[in-house]
């Protein structure tokens, strides 16, 4: 059993068990639950919205490398620079680079998965460059040094109570200060870092092949902030982030606040198309952005190409009974739930993170709130399929699914052992999966026999 996936056995059976971390998230789920069934009532016609959206997207990767280079083309037409990273250390080296050319020992980074995905901050801190996350919840997180448990909130599975704790211990303030108190001190702290850094980093929401611009949507105006005062201005985004055109983005920027937060629109929408021009009196002086794929290619293969589609509003986690019970950290990898169990083995390594497409119950509510429609309990079950036949399967898992097998599709054969039998056999292979959480197995009389009671009454 490789490292991952004891990692994540034993992480899981811990979360499972902690009925107070159930407690916070049930709590928190539903709180987006009920807004997102407001925000939904925007739309005069749901079903059409997203099947639109995923034939926008469906187009997009089609067609991936010509509305690539029509953005590079766009945006580079206006002064911006464009950095094509192949993998996480292309891209960490890009960003090395561009901090050590502005002399810079400090950056502020608003929220992006992409940068936690290529953990930017371990790597600019190792260089003695302080990398500060403004998103309250990446802060707190930051804080904590926990990495974000959930795509769209970072610190879901903390309680008011708990962030109080944590600033009284980390900043030295008083404790038991309310929600409101606490987010003062976050901003007092977090306005001087806007003031006094030399580069503001970010990620991307969309990228728009037609235009040549980076979208970035968030609530707390801490993205702006980043942007506004650094001289220096770093998009990272992943390939699979473009749509041809910004008339998309009436589409898309309502789908993903709908199904990300409840909300209409996001409060903070903002698009970026390069440096600060002739004529204009703010803004950063110079804009990069880093295209990374750092895996991404590996996902347009067929069986699970449709997860190029994701716009990463987490309404899969939240519909997730597994996420739900285990928590978005015993993933063990950047991207949870759902979509990050079809993701990451193609992102990472498929013999390590194969166990992830297991973690799941197959019920399809994923698929069913998906607002772009990503089938994603069946590329589950296609990555399933393709660490069998990529031969990710060891000899005692091939040998127990040959012997299940056998005895399923031979009546006679599986009647052949009691009940007595039975028990013992079952309770003691799943001793630790099954009998130590849930009590044992008790079989009694069989299909067959039932069936012949049945029909003599």
């Amino acid at each position: 059993m490789s490292e991952q996936i004891s990692t994540f056995i034993a992480k899981s059976k811990v979360k499972a068990s902690d009925l107070e971390h159930k407690r916070k998230l049930a709590f928190n789920i539903q709180k987006y639950a009920e807004t997102v069934v407001k925000g939904k009532q925007q739309f005069f016609d749901l079903d059409l919205a997203r099947r639109r959206a995923k034939n926008v997207k469906w187009k997009t990767m089609e067609n991936l490398d010509m509305y690539l280079e029509e953005f590079e083309k766009n945006f580079t037409a206006r002064g911006g620079k464009v950095i094509w990273a192949e993998t996480a250390d292309d891209a960490l080296q890009a960003v090395l680079d561009i901090c050590k050319e502005k002399d810079t020992k400090q950056v502020v980074k608003s929220k992006s998965m992409v940068t936690e995905e290529i953990h930017l901050n371990d790597f600019l801190a190792k260089h003695n460059i302080e990398s500060v996350e403004t998103d309250l919840g990446e802060y707190i997180q930051q804080l904590d040094g926990e990495a974000p448990y959930h795509i769209v909130t970072p610190a879901m599975h903390k309680s008011k109570e708990d962030v109080a704790k944590l600033f009284h211990e980390k900043l030295g303030v008083e404790p038991h200060l309310s929600p409101a108190e606490l987010t003062q001190i976050a901003r007092k702290n977090l306005r001087e870092k806007y003031t006094s850094s030399e580069v503001g980093i970010t990620g991307g929401n969309f990228l728009i092949a037609d235009t040549g611009a980076v979208c970035v949507s968030e609530n707390e105006g801490n993205g702006r902030l980043s942007t506004a005062f650094p001289k220096t201005h770093i998009a990272i985004v992943g390939i699979e982030k473009v749509l041809p055109s910004l008339k998309d983005l009436s589409l898309f920027w309502p789908l993903l606040a709908t199904y990300g937060t409840g909300q209409n629109v996001t409060v903070y929408n903002t698009i970026f198309t390069g440096g600060r021009q002739q004529g204009e009196v703010d803004g950063p002086t110079e804009m990069y952005v880093v295209l990374l794929d750092n895996g991404r290619t590996n996902l347009l293969r067929k069986e699970v190409r449709e997860s190029m589609y994701c716009i990463r509003c987490g309404s899969c986690l939240n519909a997730c009974p597994v996420y739900k019970n285990i928590g978005g950290h015993a993933y063990g990898t950047t991207y949870s739930g759902p979509i990050g169990s079809v993701i990451s083995p193609h992102l990472k390594e498929m013999s390590d993170f194969k166990h992830l497409s297991y973690a799941s119950s197959l019920c399809g509510n994923c698929t069913e709130v998906c607002p772009v429609k990503i089938n994603i309990h069946e590329m589950l079950l296609e990555n399933r399929h393709i660490a069998v036949e990529e031969g990710y399967t060891d000899f005692s898992e091939r040998a127990a699914w040959k012997a299940w097998k056998l005895a399923m599709m031979n009546r006679p054969l599986m009647n052949m052992a009691g009940a007595k039998v039975k028990n013992k056999v079952v309770n003691t292979l799943f001793e630790k999966s099954w009998v130590n959480t849930r009590g044992q197995l008790h079989f009694g009389k069989t299909f067959n026999q039932l069936w012949k009671e049945r029909s003599k009454q």
